[in-house]
């Protein structure tokens, strides 16, 4: 399969190898080069859990958080 570099320096991969690889439009690639090949490597799509894990900062424990939650009087 061939494709033709634009002067932007894009490139449409073909459908075929698309359907085949399951690439999808958003997906992020990796591009490398080795020895003198070009390497785009699909990356795995993006955990939303993992993206904010530890954002929060409350400045107690998890007990205490899920005390001062449920509305517990002993919450400090």
């Amino acid at each position: 399969m061939k494709a033709v570099l634009s002067e932007k320096g894009q490139v449409t991969i073909p459908k075929p190898l698309r359907e085949r690889l399951g690439l999808r439009p958003g997906h992020i690639l990796d591009f490398s080069e080795d020895r003198g090949r070009l390497v785009a490597a699909k990356q795995p799509p993006e955990d939303p859990i993992e993206r904010v894990y530890g954002v929060l900062k409350t400045g107690r424990g998890t007990d205490a958080t899920l005390r001062r939650l449920r509305g517990r009087a002993d919450a400090t």
